[in-house]
């Protein structure tokens, strides 16, 4: 089935230092690639259309770098203000459409089975509200602190931030519903989700590879590592 993706893209430009002084993060190369390109390897693997991609510092070179890399691909600045994961995904829903859709972030790698298709597999939209994909903190290359969430009976997730915790890996599956209804403009897709986990229909799904967070200097040597064959977290 084929789905739309948002590509969530926008940020200060802060996180990554002197490394986004001339570029936005999306641009910073990991392996060769830049990041926006490992994020639309996988949404193109998981056979997405359209594709929307956000922006907000440096928002014209992004816009630039967006525009080349394929007329499938939909742009949106944010501006003056920066609308947050939640607010993104609902300033796009006009490129996206109302159907569930696919999103990741530009600042996450990784290696193994492709992820959009492991998520379509598990994809049941009788219950679930979205379905994100999970790495054990174990096979989290670069990532710092414990886990985000554990995983109870069929798969639901409850907040679990300790050492035995999984780590969400920037890639989901979302009913946009939720979304469309907020009245806010700014808002975090976390909202969305305690919303879902209230309901009991906010699920998770174990990625078979590895996961690189990308969101911090560190993390490209760490990412580099892990597409290299060494998964030292």
């Amino acid at each position: 089935m084929t789905r739309a993706c948002m590509i969530l893209a926008a940020g200060f430009g802060t996180r990554m230092g002197s490394l986004t002084q001339d570029r936005p993060k999306p641009l910073i190369e990991v392996g060769g690639q830049a990041l926006i390109d490992h994020a639309l390897a996988a949404a193109r693997a998981g056979a997405a259309a359209p594709i929307a991609v956000n922006g907000h510092y440096r928002a014209a070179q992004m816009r630039d770098a967006v525009t080349r890399r394929g007329d499938d691909l939909h742009f949106l600045q944010e501006t003056p203000d920066i609308l947050d994961s939640g607010g993104g995904v609902k300033n796009a829903l006009s490129v996206l459409g109302q159907a569930p859709l696919f999103t990741l972030n530009a600042d996450a790698v990784w290696s193994g089975p492709d992820a959009l298709p492991t998520l379509e597999a598990a994809w049941d939209g009788g219950r679930m509200g979205a379905l994100l994909l999970l790495v054990p903190r174990a096979r989290a290359v670069g990532r710092t602190g414990g886990g985000d969430f554990g995983l109870g009976a069929e798969g639901r997730l409850h907040w679990d931030k300790g050492p035995d915790g999984f780590v969400y890996t920037g890639a989901q599956i979302l009913d946009p519903a939720p979304v469309a209804a907020r009245r806010e403009r700014v808002f975090s897709l976390r909202d969305i989700w305690q919303e879902m986990m209230d309901e009991g229909r906010l699920f998770g799904v174990v990625h078979a590879g590895h996961w690189a967070d990308v969101g911090h200097p560190d993390g490209i040597a760490a990412a580099e590592r892990m597409l290299d064959g060494d998964h030292a977290v």
